[in-house]
């Protein structure tokens, strides 16, 4: 079959400025799904021996309409990436900018030659990760929203409902549901921006410090939500890198060298403790035990502990990341479960003590009034 081209008019074409290639470091960049479907397209052609020069100038003509519009985000990429191979750089030199280092590091480490295996390699460990963030989202998320619609209530009732009801019996003692509710609505009155602040300020200070928090009381804060949502994210993507590192060709302790470059200050704790009984001629599992820091996983562990003493090491750690993912997502999930129906009972136990309060209220204004 003859292969059709289209004559483009090199003249009326502009140069690509630098807010569009900045624009489109961005798109790329930020969009897991734009760039995983670029790494799924060119592992296909170079699974069907295309060069991976061949297989970018295939998806450059598909990005530019056949070069009709090299301004879009896709094509100026591409277009930066075949500059770089040309320069004489890999694959991974050329993502520079345009990928997370985590992916240019995997396709950086082990045996380069085989890019396509590397790619899909590569998706996989993206896919998975990117797998545990909505149910993870879905633990957190809903239970905030009803806690602060709890606070919300309390306000309501404390502004709106218990005031009018003071002045209608000023003189009256108080007892039971009803002092309760009083203080309450004393309390709420003042402090109402402490009340309304409390939990985005405590979610911001998580958010900031679960990437850095390490040592041992941070081992026990990982057995409780939101730290243990974290520390299963945390120790899946690890898991799934460091199989597909070591499927890879890389040994496990290179691997985990390579790993620690990308790594927060939490994971490189675990890295860098393993490391060390590593060098010291232990296996995965048992380096992973022996840091007691109980991660990634007290089964995960005793499974690495066995499988590092196999011949297909490879394959069953693979299988193992794989499995564990599946297992994890349900995992989340069904603490998701647990923590939105504590949640949902929480906020309905708010309501009915603040209902019942204000019940109590007016049987004892009704009592005072009747002497």
């Amino acid at each position: 079959m003859a292969e059709t081209k289209v004559k483009i008019d090199n003249k009326k074409l502009r140069k690509v400025s630098k807010i569009e290639v900045k624009y489109a470091q961005m798109i790329c960049l930020f969009s897991n799904k734009t760039r995983l479907k670029m790494y799924r397209k060119l592992a296909s052609l170079m699974a069907n021996r295309f060069s991976l020069m061949d297989g970018l100038e295939m998806l450059y003509r598909g990005a530019s309409d056949n070069g009709k519009n090299p301004y879009e985000p896709m094509a100026i990429a591409i277009k930066a990436w075949q500059r770089t191979l040309q320069n004489g750089l890999t694959f991974a030199d050329a993502l520079n900018g345009w990928a997370p280092s985590r992916e240019r590091l995997m396709l950086s480490t082990g045996d380069v030659s085989n890019l396509e295996s590397a790619l899909y390699n590569l998706i996989k460990v993206t896919e998975g990760s990117t797998k545990m963030i909505r149910p993870i989202i879905g633990a957190i998320a809903y239970p905030a929203f009803l806690t602060m619609m709890s606070v919300l209530i309390l306000y309501a009732i404390g502004v709106y409902m218990v005031p009018p009801m003071l002045e209608a019996a000023p003189d009256t003692r108080w007892t039971g549901m009803a002092a309760d509710l009083v203080g309450v609505s004393d309390w709420i009155q003042k402090y109402w921006l402490i009340a309304f602040l409390a939990l985005p300020v405590t979610m911001i200070t998580i958010y900031l410090t679960i990437g850095i928090w390490t040592g041992k009381l941070r081992v026990i804060f990982d057995r409780i939500p939101p730290w243990s949502l974290y520390k299963i994210f945390a120790g899946i993507s690890w898991l799934l890198a460091m199989a597909a590192l070591i499927k890879g060709g890389t040994p496990v302790s290179s691997a985990m060298t390579a790993l620690r470059r990308d790594s927060n200050a939490y994971l490189r704790e675990k890295i860098d403790k393993t490391l060390k009984y590593i060098n010291n001629g232990d296996n995965l599992g048992d380096a992973l035990y022996k840091t007691q820091l109980e991660f990634p996983d007290k089964e995960i562990i005793s499974d690495l502990s066995v499988y590092s003493e196999l011949d297909n090491f490879e394959e069953a750690i693979d299988n193992l990341a794989n499995e564990w993912l599946d297992e994890s997502v349900y995992m989340i999930e069904q603490k998701a479960s647990v923590l939105n129906m504590v949640a949902l009972l929480s906020i309905g136990g708010v309501i009915a003590w603040a209902v019942m309060g204000v019940f109590d209220m007016q049987d004892q204004i009704t009592n005072s009034m009747g002497k």
